[in-house]
């Protein structure tokens, strides 16, 4: 996988990537699935997805050297026709491209920006974004630093697991369907 020259992306190790995966399964998550990559960065969770079987997935970044990368890492692992690249401030915008919802999101943004997860807070109102664009049953995995605790609860989706590995933190939220 390509890497750009900046120090801006963090990819996520090999081993963390497998164990994420491994609890994802559990979830019958990442095959057949849509998936948003949010703060993709070079790609490597989206593009692990993909070739675990997902159906599609949309990658959300703001910088426009590191998407130069990811379109490179897309095209040389051959998902061009089952991925798009989104240009945005995933805060802002989500992953405003599937009509049916996604099942699983990746919100993998800068450590520094998620030093606030409380009330009002980016990672808040990300999360009332995606409460249109999630599928009814989603699963959303946060990574932090291992110091940060998310709150219990983001409007339906509420935290179902957290693993820490090294000096990151995963946290795993799943939507409650809603019978109203």
């Amino acid at each position: 996988m390509f890497s750009p020259k900046t120090q801006v992306s963090r990819p996520i190790t090999d081993r963390v990537k497998e164990s994420l995966f491994s609890i994802l399964y559990k979830y019958n998550l990442p095959a057949g699935k849509t998936i948003a990559d949010l703060f993709s960065g070079v790609g490597s969770l989206g593009l692990e997805a993909l070739s675990r079987g997902a159906e599609f997935v949309t990658f959300v970044e703001q910088d426009p050297r590191i998407i130069a990368t990811l379109k490179k890492n897309i095209e040389k692992v051959g998902f061009v026709k089952e991925s798009k690249v989104i240009r945005a401030n995933a805060f802002s915008v989500g992953a405003p491209v599937n009509e049916q919802g996604y099942n699983l999101v990746f919100v993998d943004p800068p450590y520094a920006r998620t030093s606030d997860v409380g009330r009002d807070s980016p990672l808040d109102r990300l999360m009332d974004v995606l409460q249109q664009q999630a599928s009814p049953d989603a699963i959303v995995v946060v990574r932090t630093s291992e110091y940060i605790e998310l709150l219990d609860r983001y409007n339906d989706f509420h935290i179902i697991d957290r693993r820490k590995w090294g000096t990151m933190a995963v946290t795993i939220l799943q939507r409650e369907a809603n019978d109203k």
